[in-house]
């Protein structure tokens, strides 16, 4: 992993100019002093072109493969559908590049594998975007468990509610454990250091549009998992909270219990003859906004200073396991265990 010279601004170019592109990109050029948004890219017909427009950045292209090729540019950012991150994260290695992945960084774990092993031949920084390990509330929870501050965990439970159901028909099946629930499998382990998963289970229904259950969409899910220090854990999607866009996590231990998560946008309660009311985030970019931006920043300061990114492609293929026995237990009905998990 190479490092860059000092004062050496950390060449970035970001593939995908979609919801997700769109923010890293404000991010890259406007929020983080020390590096620059050489490149946009995007298939689609005129969106690079529009968002390099909106955040000033000089180049806007329809084949990522020219930005791949630029030796000008130090990292990539992958923010295009998920199906398509393992083979960006591979051709970016391939081109030397160091990569930052949207979660998640593959949808099987023979695709994860190959993606990790790119990254390792070519010796360079691979960092996946799970943003509540960046989030100040969840940092602390994480370093108040390792202290020790609440004991041995015993009871995890992490959960994840959005807040409206749109236009279900473009959701590939899956979604809730593999896009959704990816994030609070990866919480459960951050907020259980050093353990990992041993068994799983869930049950998962369309119980929000139960008229597309029959096109594979699945709307509310409940997983349980089983880690190999004997912490029982929960977690739990839903793709409609209609009071807004909730995440939370608990953890009770043999000395305490913490939780984290707060969807209140302010701090104002309002008190009045209708009860007690109080305004609620409803957007994950404006509940992760600082975690977002820290993300990346530690991304380009790796890209920097050549040390190994907080969040490496492991953990995102360890959170993936998690998924696809959460899928094989609603296929077969059954707990399924990490080590006999079929990855198909």
């Amino acid at each position: 992993m190479t490092t860059l010279h000092p004062g050496q601004p950390v060449t970035v170019g970001i593939i995908g100019a979609g919801r997700m592109g769109s923010f890293h990109a404000e991010s890259l050029a406007k929020r983080l002093p020390g590096t620059r948004l050489a490149a946009v890219a995007d298939p689609a017909p005129g969106a690079a072109q529009r968002l390099a427009d909106r955040v000033g950045c000089p180049r806007a292209l329809t084949d990522p493969g020219q930005m791949l090729t630029d030796p000008a540019i130090d990292a990539v950012v992958i923010a295009t559908p998920a199906r398509t991150h393992a083979g960006l994260v591979e051709a970016a290695a391939r081109a030397g590049k160091a990569v930052y992945c949207e979660k998640p960084m593959a949808l099987t774990l023979t695709d994860a594998d190959r993606a990790i092993a790119a990254a390792c031949q070519a010796g360079i920084a691979l960092q996946v975007g799970f943003n509540r390990r960046y989030d100040a509330g969840f940092r602390a929870a994480h370093d108040k468990i390792a202290a020790g501050a609440i004991g041995t965990p015993h009871l995890l439970r992490s959960l994840t509610r959005d807040p409206k159901l749109a236009d279900p028909a473009p959701i590939p099946p899956w979604t809730i454990f593999l896009e959704t629930l990816i994030h609070d499998f990866d919480a459960l382990r951050f907020l259980n250091p050093g353990a990992e998963p041993v068994e799983v289970f869930a049950l998962a229904d369309a119980l929000i549009r139960p008229d597309f259950k029959d096109r594979g969409l699945l709307d509310t899910a409940v997983v349980t998992v089983r880690f190999d220090n004997g912490a029982l854990a929960t977690a739990e999607a839903s793709f409609q909270a209609v009071y807004g866009y909730d995440v939370r996590g608990e953890v009770l231990g043999s000395a305490g219990m913490l939780t984290v998560g707060d969807l209140r946008s302010t701090h104002l309660t309002v008190y009045d003859p209708h009860g007690i009311t109080a305004a609620c985030v409803t957007y994950d970019q404006d509940l992760f906004r600082d975690a977002y931006t820290a993300e990346l920043a530690d991304f380009t300061d790796c890209v920097r200073t050549g040390r190994t990114p907080a969040v490496t492609g492991q953990d995102a293929r360890a959170a993936l396991s998690i998924a696809r026995a959460a899928i094989q237990s609603v296929t077969t009905g059954s707990s399924v265990r990490i080590d006999e998990l079929k990855d198909e």
